[in-house]
């Protein structure tokens, strides 16, 4: 069993849904990255979602662009990120770790190497923004082979027949964007987005994991009724965007901010229960 479905099996058992941050490595200099996985986790981070910095992240919002930019300026790589999650794995054996990111540096580093030291490092899952399922080929072999998790985006225009193609390629969850647009985007429908994850449930039986415009305690606890993990990116790189020469306080206002969300979504289960 992966550590991903692990996670989701043992956070069913307690009746929580799974907080999923995510920070772009590197983002603002390579040293805070580890710490603030960490720390992330020490806030009630159920999986940790790292973003491999690209120089053209085309799903991404402005601040997400920053945020690979500052990265880039330090000329992180795909190998530095999973030196990265080495040394994360030399103190925490269990928190899942997804790599977020683009075909392009998979490409240069070739299918083969990169699946086999991502799951070296203590990778669990993999998401290439720019992949469809159906170009997977060759990769989702060597992911397979490599016991990682591929993970694919369903948008609210996803057909209903490209979404059973979508759940069929799929392990360890489902990632449904929220909204129309780029991270970041800030308009929140709820009532849709539970309708288009009840059919999500309906085709596969991965969880289901919201993002896109959560960035707010009080929208992360009104996902969490609809669906099963609640993504968080641009709320959290926004507070390093905002103090990017502190690393104290970077890691003060991030892992705060999350610690919120993980508050109000409990208490909200709790509630509801």
């Amino acid at each position: 069993m992966s550590r991903i479905q692990a996670r989701f099996d043992a956070l069913k058992a307690d009746g929580r849904r799974a907080l999923i941050p995510y920070v772009t490595a590197g983002d603002p200099n390579p040293g805070l990255t580890v710490p603030l996985m960490h720390g992330l986790v020490e806030a009630g981070a159920d999986i940790v979602e790292v973003g491999v910095p690209f120089s053209d992240p085309i799903g991404d919002g402005p601040v997400i662009q920053l945020a690979c930019e500052r990265a880039l300026v330090h000329g992180t790589s795909l190998r530095d990120v999973l030196g990265m999650v080495r040394e994360f794995r030399q103190k925490d054996s269990e928190t899942p770790v997804v790599l977020m990111g683009y075909m392009n540096p998979v490409e240069v580093m070739g299918y083969v190497r990169f699946a086999q030291e991502a799951a070296e490092a203590g990778v669990d899952g993999v998401l290439t923004v720019d992949m469809p399922p159906e170009e997977m080929g060759e990769l989702s072999e060597r992911l397979a082979a490599a016991g990682l998790d591929p993970i694919f985006l369903v948008a609210p225009t996803t057909t209903e027949q490209r979404m059973q193609v979508i759940c069929d390629h799929a392990r360890g969850f489902i990632y449904y964007v929220s909204l129309k647009g780029v991270t970041g985007s800030d308009t929140l429908d709820v009532e849709a987005v539970a309708g288009r994850v009840d059919r999500l449930h309906h085709m596969t039986g991965l969880p289901v994991g919201v993002g896109f415009g959560i960035s707010t305690p009080e929208k992360a606890a009104q996902m969490s009724q609809a669906a099963d993990a609640v993504v968080v990116g641009s709320a959290l790189v926004r507070q390093i965007q905002e103090h990017t020469d502190d690393d104290g306080l970077i890691l003060e206002k991030v892992t705060g901010l999350l610690a919120s969300m993980r508050s109000a979504m409990d208490a909200d289960a709790s509630a509801t229960a």
